[in-house]
């Protein structure tokens, strides 16, 4: 069995900020070498403290037959962090899909590749009870530390029960869990779960809400747990929203955290408007509107206007921007500047070339 450092345990729990990492395609369709290692060294100059690869972002059908680019995106990225020999923690997170026994595969590749954790998916398994799918879990954890995994239902996820998550809580080398419900009361399921479960202060809690990314964040959970108060907290993000932007998602982290430390009613609010705005970016990248159906085609425009993607290809041809959300990228720009890191990309990218 796998397990976490003591460091990484420590930078794990302090909170960081993990982008859910993309797919670089050409116009044909096949994988653009270059710009997908680019990524990942824009994700590390960034001061992200880890990536989560092989995920929703990535592409679910990077492991259709024919396909076939699961290992190859674990291996490049996995190569690049060794190559950056940074002098920080950071954290490298596997997505593991399918049933068992793909999860069990998947899990033993992150493992061989050095990754720390697996970022367990349960969509796919509707017809699968809760009980089945804790033994799926417990299967994986006995391979690789866990990182949970709340999806919500329009993109494939479904909803658990207040008694499933806690069960989650209890099995051992769970060490994380990424709430991503878009659901104010599910996510409060699985934190009371959380809370309620013995392994309480060994699980560290991470949002996946992009609508909610700051109030997540600044929210302290509280709890009656055996006659006393425990408080729980989202300590960081792992997010699909923080792959784009990713410097200011850092700033933005940090901002929360000294907030929290000893800000002031002023800074509190201001960090509340900022957060409606964040969900409005949200919005045009993920784009509600229409059944979050150009959400990853969203995240690709966004980054190619930065020039750190070619184009916006998906490996399934019929993920296209919607009616209107270019349009709505382009507004979200204009109205918060503040918000995008254009700036830091266009000289990362200027150090890029100037070292080939």
């Amino acid at each position: 069995m796998k397990q976490l450092s003591n460091e990484l345990r420590y930078h794990l729990h302090a909170g960081t900020v993990i982008p859910a990492h993309p797919l670089a395609l050409k116009a044909d369709r096949t994988i653009d070498e270059a710009r997908q290692r680019q990524l990942s060294r824009y994700y590390m100059a960034s001061g992200a403290g880890g990536i989560a690869i092989g995920v929703h972002s990535t592409q679910f059908e990077i492991r259709d037959s024919g396909v076939d680019l699961y290992e190859t995106v674990l291996k490049w990225a996995a190569e690049e962090i060794a190559a950056a020999d940074l002098d920080r923690p950071f954290l490298k997170v596997a997505g593991i899909c399918g049933p068992t026994d793909q999860a069990e595969k998947e899990a033993k590749l992150a493992a061989d590749y050095g990754y720390d954790m697996g970022l367990l998916s349960m969509g796919g398994l509707q017809d699968w009870s809760e009980p089945e799918i804790l033994e799926r879990v417990g299967a994986v954890a006995a391979i690789i530390p866990v990182f949970g995994f709340y999806l919500q239902p329009s993109v494939g996820g479904r909803i658990f029960s207040y008694e499933f998550w806690k069960e989650f809580a209890e099995i051992d080398n769970v060490e994380a869990i990424k709430c991503a419900s878009f659901n104010r009361y599910q996510t409060l399921d699985v934190m009371r779960a959380v809370a309620q479960s013995s392994r309480r202060e060994a699980i560290a809690m991470y949002t996946g809400n992009d609508d909610n990314i700051v109030a997540d964040l600044l929210t302290t959970y509280r709890f009656e747990v055996e006659g006393k108060i425990f408080q729980k907290e989202f300590v960081g993000g792992l997010l699909g929203h923080w792959a784009v932007y990713t410097q200011k998602a850092v700033e933005l982290l940090a901002e929360i955290k000294a907030c929290k430390k000893e800000g002031t009613a002023a800074d509190w609010s201001r960090l509340l408007t900022k957060g409606i705005e964040v969900t409005d970016v949200n919005a045009a990248m993920f784009d509600p509107a229409h059944h979050f159906h150009g959400c990853i085609p969203g995240m690709h425009e966004m980054l190619r206007r930065q020039g750190l993607l070619e184009g916006i290809w998906c490996l399934n041809q019929k993920e296209v921007l919607s009616p209107g959300q270019s349009d709505e990228i382009s507004r979200v720009h204009r109205a918060y500047p503040h918000l995008h890191d254009d700036a830091f990309v266009a000289e990362f990218l200027n150090q890029e070339k100037s070292k080939k």
